[in-house]
């Protein structure tokens, strides 16, 4: 898995508070066969996985709604985002996370769920792999309010939209979240709500 255009790569940590930032050095070989000398920074929160529960028979998703900083110092006026429930991994796998992310979330305990597709949402700076999955929900898998860990500092509002509106809210701006969209526009193309 080696990349042989890639050498001397030496990493120091530059903040370790909430994740863990760290300056790489590294030696990249060009197409002109020139070794170039660089500088990155890379951010390591760990994986995490993501999830759209949707129902068929009411044609409805469940997505989330919370305040995010990171949105609010970049223009988001009220800093808040709808987003598909979301959670790291915290060093289990991808499904049993997405599943525990699930019911403290939204308040369904779901125990059915399809992996679609995994990807990397920012690799310029983030290392981040996002594990991306589907499950069908119904008023019975209903367990608890949600609303997050309260261990966590999570103030999670649950929200139940008509797929065609969440669709319409992609167009509007009123869903901005990259993952969202994309859980969104795949349930679209597979035709999961039809």
């Amino acid at each position: 898995m080696a990349n042989d255009r890639v050498r001397n790569l030496e990493t120091e940590i530059l903040s370790d508070n909430w994740y863990v930032l760290r300056k790489v050095k590294y030696q990249y070989l060009n197409k002109d066969g020139v070794w170039e000398n660089l500088t990155r920074e890379a951010y390591d929160r760990g994986n995490g996985a993501t999830i759209l529960l949707y129902n068929k028979i009411k044609r409805s998703v469940i997505l989330t709604r919370q305040f995010r900083m990171p949105t609010y110092l970049n223009g988001n006026e009220n800093g808040y985002l709808i987003e598909s429930c979301a959670g790291l991994l915290d060093k289990d796998n991808p499904e049993d996370c997405i599943k525990r992310e699930t019911e403290e979330e939204t308040g369904y305990k779901i125990t059915d769920v399809k992996k679609v597709f995994e990807a990397y949402m920012s690799p310029g700076s983030v290392t981040e792999i996002l594990y991306f999955f589907v499950a069908e929900y119904d008023n019975n898998m209903k367990v608890s309010d949600g609303g997050g860990a309260h261990d966590e500092n999570e103030n999670i509002e649950v929200l139940e939209l008509p797929f065609a509106k969440a669709l319409d809210m992609i167009k509007t701006g009123e869903i901005r979240d990259g993952k969202t969209i994309m859980l969104l526009q795949y349930a679209q193309i597979n035709q999961l709500l039809s």
